[in-house]
């Protein structure tokens, strides 16, 4: 409607003012008909003009509902002194209008002169400049020149995020050539719209013409010109003096519009000692135990190899948590089992299979993080589906410490697809030890219930599936479940919330729930440097959860600090609950996000930096630490990874999720970043600084020790040959007191069949690298004394190799030689079969 009275306007006058005699040789009828055509054409492109526009400015719903909602940050810009919700609310508004009102004279410019050229065409008669055509070409030019002035105006505080200068955001020369010339712009344009009006009064169009052109002209010469002179003659033999003031002010504002200020993130020193003496490992027995050998990756392939139970089950990937299990804080992977009826038999993908039998999932998985059993599996807390359909949670062999009463899985990460419940056909829920088949009608909320014809027809036509609307199984009580998986239920419910990429299913009161983190996030904000040219403000203000069996979703408010979660608060009232009415037993698995800590750690690789010199000059550049993983040769960037530790000055361990930082460019080790998951420490970033006098072995280095290990090189050249190949885990670089302990798991995997598993457990510390067979007896290894290195010779004894002392030369050469006569015995033996074929062929 907004475009439509314009544009109506300006059709209606453009045909009034171009219709008279029609001077081309044509019956009467065909005229009337034509004109009739003309008419009407004129009509349906203003509705279908009014509709793109109207859908135009619909669409961009949201930042209206936040312009009339918004929360103050608190916090003034100052080059222009506005609170920071003006930038991130209202400035996306006023330039939102301006390009719409811009784009709307255009359109009915070019839409009402279209009309004129058709009307004179069809008249047949040349198109000339009347006296109405001018005036209301010198209206609807004053109109676009004044937008322009307005847009002009707006880009002032635009500058505020620009690309332009050292820095990301306002600076030199933004502040002293664009910003003035901007000003003068909108003079220009401005003096333009009243001199297109005055354009109606005189002769012809030189005045409207004339505007334009000056505006064109000091657009190029104050927009390029003016900035470009400044910037090459002022700034560049000068830079750092001229921009110091900005770049100070980026590195605030980015620190704060990621969440790391340096209120935000506690800085520590970390003397690191290179060697781990059984002290360390004694004081920190709960670390040692969480020592996560499982990968998420391996383990889900494991997963899948022994814990499907039946082939219509599927894992998506295992997650990373912690329970209190048998009274010990224990770090865990757990997965769920989904239900998966893409993976039947081809010829049992039926219909009724699909949609009506094979609805959900049941159970989950669970292991620790560090054990495994000596053929190299994971044990287990959880696992198989019991016969009454229960799922106990716990140490083998002790008292559950949780027990799922109701582990069915109907919302989950693999539900795409809509099923129906609660039909004349019963769905399958579990088999039992002894193969009976238990089928299972649905007791929960979820879902749609199609109790009409009309509902039915609807959703038939929705999923365009005529079966909805004709099959004899589905009853007015049957349940549709659809937007089942939890990502998409979510974003249907709030779309306007930037969501982690992994949630995590939690066991807890006798159901499995699942959480997902969520972000508000803004690429409005001041002076803070983008990541990835994507958002320059992001905060992890909302935690969701939602019910794997009826699809309930909860949204909780976790940091009210956030102006961005504030409004939307605003806008839905009813949406948002307070986190402390989170279940207490649901607040003890919440985790700091690893999408936000991998992106704040991205950014603090430059901005832990607080000196513009040292900023300017890439003095302290930090990088993400390289590692290998899998089965080729080539290096990966080590990810965020959670473990149990205790943190220094801390009496207790406590869920962190911790990133090893290097130099640039170097591989050395040279800090951490912490993010801290429980009780009243969630959400503290810790960095820790370690020493710049010495070498701490990165991850890279690292491997190249355990590569140029000898007797480790000699392992995988035996065991992964032909037939078989070996996985290397990830690196963990795992603090223990002052010492660094680094970890690497070792699978085996047949060709051809993904079932890994873990044989052979790597440690390392700064001046020692050892494979064993098991975590303990790594440990033992790493801090007994090493072999072939004699203690200093006591009172009255002599130095030397006692008797029976083995050295590593010795062990090598023993290798060496067997590995020679196990190849003289494979020749042998090959030799032998070739005659013996010789013989057969002879025959």
């Amino acid at each position: 409607a907004i475009f439509a009275v314009p544009m109506s306007i300006s059709a209606l006058y453009a045909h009034r003012l171009s219709r008279g005699p029609v001077t081309l040789p044509l019956p009467e009828e065909t005229v009337d008909v034509l004109r009739k055509i003309i008419g009407w054409g004129a009509v349906a492109t203003v509705a279908v003009l009014s509709l793109i526009f109207g859908g135009v400015l619909s669409s961009r719903w949201e930042i209206f509902l936040r312009f009339f909602n918004s929360a103050t940050f608190g916090q003034k810009d100052p080059v222009f002194s506005r609170d920071l919700s003006f930038y991130v609310f209202d400035l996306p508004v006023y330039q939102f209008v301006q390009g719409w009102l811009l784009g709307a004279g255009v359109v009915v410019l070019l839409a009402s002169l279209a009309l004129y050229v058709v009307n004179y065409g069809f008249r047949g008669v040349s198109f000339s400049l009347t006296t109405g055509l001018k005036v209301q070409l010198s209206i609807i030019g004053s109109f676009l020149m004044l937008t322009l002035a307005l847009g002009h105006w707006l880009d002032r505080w635009e500058l505020v995020l620009s690309e332009q200068g050292a820095v990301f955001g306002a600076a030199y020369v933004d502040l002293h050539a664009r910003s003035p010339a901007l000003l003068v712009l909108t003079v220009v344009a401005a003096a333009g719209g009243v001199l297109a009006l005055v354009n109606a009064y005189m002769r012809g169009l030189r005045l409207l013409v004339g505007a334009v052109l000056l505006w064109i002209a000091m657009s190029v010469l104050l927009s390029a010109g003016w900035p470009a002179a400044m910037q090459q003659l002022r700034v560049n033999p000068n830079e750092f003096v001229k921009e110091r003031e900005y770049i100070d002010r980026n590195i605030e504002f980015t620190r704060s519009g990621f969440g790391i200020e340096i209120d935000d993130v506690e800085e520590l020193f970390y003397p690191v000692d290179t060697s781990v003496p059984k002290e360390a490992i004694e004081q920190n027995p709960q670390t040692i135990n969480n020592i996560r050998l499982w990968d998420y990756r391996p383990l889900s392939d494991v997963y899948k190899q022994i814990q499907l139970i039946r082939p219509y089950y599927d894992f998506k990937d295992a997650d990373v948590d912690r329970y209190t299990v048998n009274g010990e804080y224990r770090q865990v992977l757990l997965s769920a089992r989904e239900v998966a009826p893409e993976k039947l038999d081809e010829n049992s993908q039926t219909w009724v299979n699909q949609k009506l039998i094979y609805t959900h999932g049941i159970g989950l998985a669970m292991s620790p993080a560090t054990q495994f059993t000596p053929e190299g599996r994971p044990e287990f807390y959880a696992k198989d589906i019991p016969n009454d359909g229960r799922i106990p949670v716990g140490a083998p062999g002790a008292e559950p410490d949780i027990v799922v009463d109701n582990p069915r899985i109907y919302y989950g990460e693999n539900t795409v697809d809509y099923v129906i419940t609660n039909t004349k056909t019963d769905e399958v829920d579990y088999n039992t030890e002894e193969g009976e088949l238990i089928r299972n009608r649905y007791s929960g909320e979820g879902g749609v219930r199609l109790s009409s014809i009309f509902r039915r027809m609807a959703y038939a036509w929705e999923f365009a599936d005529i079966n909805i609307m004709i099959s004899g199984e589905i009853t007015d009580g049957s349940l549709l479940q659809y937007h089942r998986e939890v990502q998409e239920r979510i974003s249907k419910v709030a779309p306007f919330l930037l969501l982690d990429e992994d949630p995590y299913i939690v066991a807890t009161e006798g159901r499995l729930i699942w959480i997902q983190d969520a972000y508000t996030v803004s690429d409005k904000y001041p002076y803070s440097d983008p990541i990835d040219g994507s958002f320059n403000y992001i905060r992890n203000s909302v935690k969701i959860t939602m019910d794997s069996f009826d699809g309930d979703i909860r949204f909780y408010v976790w940091d009210t600090s956030d102006p961005m979660v504030r409004t939307y608060a605003e806008i839905f009232p009813d949406l948002f609950t307070p986190k402390e009415s989170m279940p207490e037993s649901l607040r003890e698995h919440v985790r700091y996000p690893q999408d936000l800590f991998t992106i704040q750690a991205q950014k603090f690789t430059r901005y832990h930096m607080r000196e513009a010199q040292d900023f300017y000059n890439n003095e302290d550049l930090w990088d993400f630490a390289n590692e290998k993983f899998g089965q080729g040769e080539t290096l990966q960037v080590v990810k965020p990874y959670y473990v149990i530790m205790k943190l220094p000055g801390e009496e207790r361990e406590e869920f962190v999720q911790l990133l090893p930082y290097t130099p640039s460019q170097r591989q050395n080790l040279i800090g951490w970043l912490a993010a801290r998951s429980d009780g009243e420490n969630y959400g503290k970033l810790v960095v820790f600084n370690f020493p710049k006098d010495r070498q701490i072995d990165g991850p890279e280095q690292v491997e190249a020790r355990i590569d140029n290990d000898q007797d480790i090189s000699a392992w995988f050249t035996l065991r992964c040959t032909e037939g078989s190949t070996c996985i290397r885990g990830n690196l963990l670089v795992i603090p223990l007191g002052s010492s660094i302990l680094y970890a690497e798991p070792i699978y085996i995997q047949a060709e051809g069949v993904r079932f890994p598993e873990l044989k052979r457990v790597i440690l390392a510390s700064g001046d020692r690298v050892v494979m064993e067979d098991s975590l303990r007896e790594a440990l033992d290894a790493l801090t007994e004394p090493e072999e072939g290195v004699l203690p200093p010779a006591g009172p009255g004894e002599a130095a030397g190799t006692p008797d029976g002392y083995r050295t590593i030369g010795s062990e090598l050469e023993n290798l060496r030689e067997a590995v020679e006569v196990l190849k003289e015995d494979i020749a042998a033996l090959e030799d032998a079969l070739r005659r013996l074929a010789q013989v057969a062929e002879g025959e």
